[in-house]
């Protein structure tokens, strides 16, 4: 892999960027490999690549029906945090956001990510309660968070409306929150995962899943069957639970689209991530300038990518009454993801009832922001064959016991 450098940049400029190397090669399937890993997103390929990079494992392929980062990779709105209630998310999430610190440095490729602060604002009395509980949860689970008066919010964001429809009490503040560019992160991975010798395999959906006596074999794709030797990791975004179908058992799941869209570009004026959770908004501004804006998902079940004009409204007229200075800032574009929702918010990481197929889903309320930790944690668990300490409160086995990890208020996109 060719290392990217201020050296190397000065050097192609010569050759007016000419001769780059590609970032990845594009491999026919072989007929078997040692780890399969299904979807080529964000986690899939951090999944990859943490597998080559740690564990040693022998051949690994990721197996993506469209192109690299074309699902929810590409369609979320790109914001970072671990401000979490519980002890299990906490963990997880902590872990994510540390690797995001570094990520740059360790895939040699610029993710973009920008640590500038997030804010939780508290609308009520239940919301000043909700965020105040969360702090000293965090706080005791060594994650950042800071309760900041109303005077104080604006000093963040001058130009917020205090004292409006949705008066400001509070907030809770997440200092290493920020946001990345998720195509750089599906790049980055991709490229790092390559240069360890992984088959990325664009192109070839996954159709079916071959089992002997209860035990995966293989994987049945539009680019023919492909055997696996040791285990297959699935990562499918949203639709895990067509997969899980696929293979003969039901995941409990639904599936919704979960809407965002961005303004026209306009100078620099808000350097922090903005959410609040009881209007189900939240706002950020790119590096382009556009105003990202995104809030809870549609209420029915579709794998659309579409959603609804009345999902823009509910998200639209909480942000201009917050901040009237947008009222006239036009909109450029919309998008849906599919996000698959568990009962309790969380996702899930865990073996399932076929050996040797593991499943990593369920993240439709923190997908992006879980990447290097989701990777990180589900390379183990195939590596180990048995879920690693980070992953155990995320299995399936929780919707039996009753031990659920439940999010519903610090994942509020989720309704």
């Amino acid at each position: 892999m060719a290392r990217y450098s201020i050296f190397s940049l000065a050097r192609n400029a010569i050759n007016y960027h000419q001769n780059w190397p590609r970032a990845w090669r594009n491999p026919e399937p072989q007929s078997s490999y040692d780890y399969v890993i299904v979807g080529g997103g964000g986690h899939g390929l951090a999944t990859a690549y943490y597998l080559a990079k740690e564990h040693h494992v022998g051949r690994i392929a990721v197996v993506e029906k469209g192109w690299l980062g074309g699902g929810n990779t590409g369609r979320n709105t790109t914001i970072i945090r671990s401000n979490y209630l519980l002890d299990e998310s906490a963990g997880l999430y902590n872990h994510a956001i540390k690797l995001w610190h570094t990520l740059s440095m360790e895939l040699n490729f610029n993710v973009m990510f920008s640590p500038r602060g997030l804010l939780h604002l508290a609308h009520t009395l239940s919301d000043l309660r909700e965020i105040g509980r969360r702090g000293h949860s965090n706080y005791a689970n060594g994650v950042d968070a800071e309760m900041l008066t109303p005077e104080q919010v604006q000093k963040w964001v001058p130009f917020i409306n205090l004292h409006g429809r949705f008066p400001v009490l509070g907030a809770i503040l997440q200092r290493r929150g920020g946001i990345a560019r998720h195509d750089a992160v599906a790049w980055g991975y991709a490229r790092a995962a390559d240069a360890l010798g992984v088959d990325i395999i664009q192109n070839c959906e996954v159709t079916g899943f071959d089992t002997t006596g209860g035990t995966l074999t293989g994987v049945q794709t539009t680019r023919g069957r492909i055997g696996v030797n040791k285990a297959a990791g699935v990562v499918p975004a949203g639709h895990a639970g067509v997969l899980a179908a696929m293979a003969g058992f039901r995941l409990p799941i639904e599936t919704v689209p979960l809407q965002a869209f961005v303004s026209e570009p306009i100078a620099p004026i808000l350097d922090c991530v903005v959410m609040s959770n009881t209007v189900h908004a939240y706002i950020s501004q790119s590096d382009k300038g556009e105003l990202v804006m995104g809030g809870g998902s549609d209420p029915y079940n579709s794998y659309t990518q579409r959603g609804s004009f009345h999902q823009i409204e509910h998200v639209v007229a909480p942000i201009v009454e917050l901040y009237p200075i947008f009222s006239r800032v036009n909109m450029l574009r919309q998008w849906a993801g599919i996000a698959d929702i568990t009962p309790d918010r969380s996702p899930i990481l865990s073996a399932t009832p076929v050996k040797k197929l593991f499943f990593n889903c369920g993240w439709g309320t923190g997908g992006f922001k879980s990447t290097p930790g989701s990777g990180h944690t589900f390379a183990e668990t195939l590596a180990r064959g048995e879920a690693s300490a980070l992953a155990a409160p995320f299995s399936l086995e929780r919707f039996i016991t009753g031990r659920l990890v439940d999010e519903a208020a610090a994942a509020a996109v989720a309704h």
